[in-house]
């Protein structure tokens, strides 16, 4: 039952994002919601699918593990490191400098960086199905802005070294708070220390 619901979150959270990228489409919503309307059921989708694969997640670890393979003991020690790398980049995002106009999209590849990382530290069906997914659609929506025709929203301006010092401090200061608090209290598996 957890597994069900975790995948039904999984298709309203990556569903919902996939109409960002159907252009028509999401221009038909905007026309017919409004902008604020869009971005409020936008939300609030999102918000229920992240609720759904949080509570069918925790489910499915208490009461339907699935072991398919036994990663060994080091792919936790990179999975950390990647995450640190990951939330770096994350962060570059919004203090965009050098960090972000070398990759471009900072939030798409902190995803992707992120997923591979618990993938390749976790065996377990739910792990594979659920990082697997964000996996897939971040690649999907990449390769989808690399052929958009629209220009997107205006630019945004980009800073310099300042911004990506910003970028690591906060970056690792968010790593360090999921490591620490988040990680082991919400999802129950404690990151550093195992």
């Amino acid at each position: 039952m957890g597994l069900s619901i975790m995948i039904m979150g999984l298709a309203i959270f990556i569903g919902v994002h996939l109409v960002t990228v159907m252009r028509a489409w999401r221009a038909g919503l905007v026309a017919q919601l409004g902008e604020n309307g869009y971005k409020i059921a936008y939300s609030l989708l999102s918000a229920i699918g992240i609720a759904l694969v949080v509570y069918g997640f925790a489910r499915y670890r208490a009461n339907e593990w699935v072991e398919v393979w036994s990663p060994p003991n080091w792919t936790r020690h990179l999975a950390a490191l990647l995450v640190l790398f990951a939330m770096i980049m994350a962060v570059s995002a919004y203090a965009r400098g050098h960090i972000y106009e070398r990759l471009k999209h900072p939030l798409l590849a902190a995803t992707k960086l992120w997923a591979l990382a618990h993938l390749i530290a976790n065996g377990d069906l739910g792990s594979i199905i659920l990082f697997g997914s964000f996996l897939g659609w971040a690649v999907y929506d990449r390769i989808t802005l690399k052929r958009r025709s629209d220009g997107g929203g205006p630019p945004i301006p980009v800073g310099g070294v300042s911004n990506d010092l910003i970028a690591v401090a906060v970056g690792v200061v968010a790593y360090l708070a999921l490591a620490f608090a988040f990680h082991p209290v919400v999802i129950g598996v404690p990151v550093i220390g195992v």
